[in-house]
């Protein structure tokens, strides 16, 4: 029997790494374990699963328990959010309720969106890290108790993944993969060091420790045993390891950094990587501008609840410096808006009630910042080239969307496929100044780009790029803001 799960990484490696996760969940998984009074957790745990004869773990409460397709809805996004923040068991629960396990109707059922939670559940440190490492040696029962539990849900997990790939084709895998990159990339260092391990050969195929039972499993091969589809959703790659541990460290964490340096040095070929990885990473952007906006089979929008930081509350706060005739047009190519508006407040209850139902949240009366952002996004990978190119100042500027000129350059692109000379002339001032390693410096291809954009119209008053978003506000049909 072959288990190739179990070689080791380096020791240090290894090591650094277990402890910072074993304390870190432990802690927060102590704190939810406080949180339990007034439930029989104890005798939840030890009861067994009297379909597939395991420890039933717990699960997070219905908190609206409606009933109908209405509080079915409510409930995932609930669980959506508590997803988004690495509650694995909430990660659990999605994964069943997109599966239509136990559901009384199938309109939820999405075997792509379920296996996207599944495999975070799997990635998740708090279904693998021993509690009986993290807690009080009095708790050792319990704690006991909860591994078994976590490690019987884990294996379900891997088999029920396993299943739902084997029934896809290429193209839906690749949707996991991606939707799980966009979910992992939104958690900062946390996520991207999760993404470093799961492209690392010296873990487990879902980035646990290469000795976990469930990683152990799930190696063995053989037409009996072994879950060959879970195993390669993720294709081994040391580029792409040292890559995701470079993302982490450009969060600046520190952890990241010294896991980075860890990595370098736990195989003989990995330290010479670091020359073109740079330039890789600094190049990177998720999958997705937001969550995959399509409509699901089961007709409820994907919410996408990422937790945003200070910086993106910041930026968000901008948005006031847009000319709003910008979320204007784009809410009129989403084909949302038939009547005239010059503010926020003029747009009329059934067009916010539209764009927040295309993104998965629920109604309101006023449009906000966030439904702003959301506006321009949505027309932007819609194929709106003025939406793009607009977005593309935005995360150049730090409005509404915070500074990322990876993601500017990318849709500055975008809106030059389409014969965009605003957004050809921003992309010289990239290739004039070599910004930020996105682009190399190129002055002969940055006056190149100047000369062509300035053939096709566009005469900007300075070199700034806040100067392309003043031009693009230029309606030369001179009807003002409105339709």
């Amino acid at each position: 029997m072959h288990r190739k799960a179990a070689q080791p990484g380096s020791a240090s490696q290894k090591g650094r790494a277990s402890k910072a996760i074993a304390v870190v969940t432990g802690l927060c998984l102590m704190v939810s374990l406080t949180g339990c009074d007034g439930f029989a957790w104890d005798s939840m745990w030890r009861k067994k699963d009297s379909a597939a004869g395991g420890y039933a773990c717990p699960r997070p409460a219905d908190m609206f328990q409606q009933g109908g397709f209405g509080g079915q809805e409510k409930e995932i996004r609930y669980y959506r959010h508590l997803g988004f923040k690495n509650d694995f068991f909430a990660q659990l629960e999605l994964a069943n309720r997109y599966a239509g396990i136990n559901a009384s109707d199938k309109n939820l059922e999405d075997y792509v969106e379920s296996s996207v939670w599944l495999t975070m559940a799997l990635t998740n440190p708090e279904g693998y890290v021993p509690m009986s490492r993290a807690m009080d040696p009095r708790g050792g029962a319990m704690a006991s108790r909860f591994d078994k539990c976590r490690a019987y849900e884990r294996a379900r997990a891997y088999k029920m993944l396993d299943d739902q790939l084997s029934m896809m084709d290429s193209g839906e895998r690749e949707k996991v993969r991606d939707r799980v990159t966009y979910v992992l990339s939104t958690m900062g260092a946390e996520g991207f060091r999760t993404l470093g391990r799961l492209y690392d050969k010296q873990y487990g195929p879902m980035g646990e420790p290469a000795d976990n039972s469930q990683a152990i499993r799930a190696n063995m091969r053989g037409a009996n045993y072994g879950l060959s589809n879970a195993r390669d959703l993720f294709e081994r790659s040391d580029v792409d390891a040292y890559l995701y541990n470079y993302k982490a460290s450009e969060t600046g964490d520190v952890s990241a950094y010294v896991l980075l340096k860890d990595f370098e040095k736990s195989a003989p070929d990995r330290a010479r990587y670091a020359s073109f990885v740079e330039s890789k990473a600094k190049r990177w952007v998720a999958p997705y501008e937001f969550y995959p906006p399509e409509t699901p089979p089961g007709g409820v929008p994907h919410s996408d609840e990422s937790v945003r930081d200070d910086g993106a509350a910041y930026a968000l706060s901008r948005m006031d410096e847009l000319p709003f005739i910008h979320v204007v047009r784009a809410l009129d190519y989403l084909d949302i808006l038939d009547t005239a508006c010059f503010e926020p407040k003029d747009v009329p209850k059934q067009t916010i009630d539209a764009l927040r139902g295309m993104t998965g949240q629920p109604s309101g009366a006023v449009l906000t910042n966030r439904d702003k952002v959301r506006a321009i996004q949505l027309a932007a990978v819609n194929g709106d080239s003025r939406s793009q190119l607009v977005l593309a100042v935005m995360y150049s500027e730090g409005v509404g969307v915070p500074v990322d000129y990876a993601r500017a350059f990318y849709w500055y692109k975008q809106a030059d496929k389409q014969g965009s000379p605003e957004a050809r002339y921003a992309m010289s001032t990239y290739f004039d100044l070599g910004l930020q390693g996105v682009a190399d410096q190129n002055k002969a291809e940055s006056v190149v780009m100047q000369l062509d954009a300035a053939l096709s119209g566009f005469r900007p008053s300075a070199s700034r790029l806040q100067e392309v978003l003043s031009q693009v506000s230029y309606d030369p049909d001179g009807h003002g803001h409105g339709r």
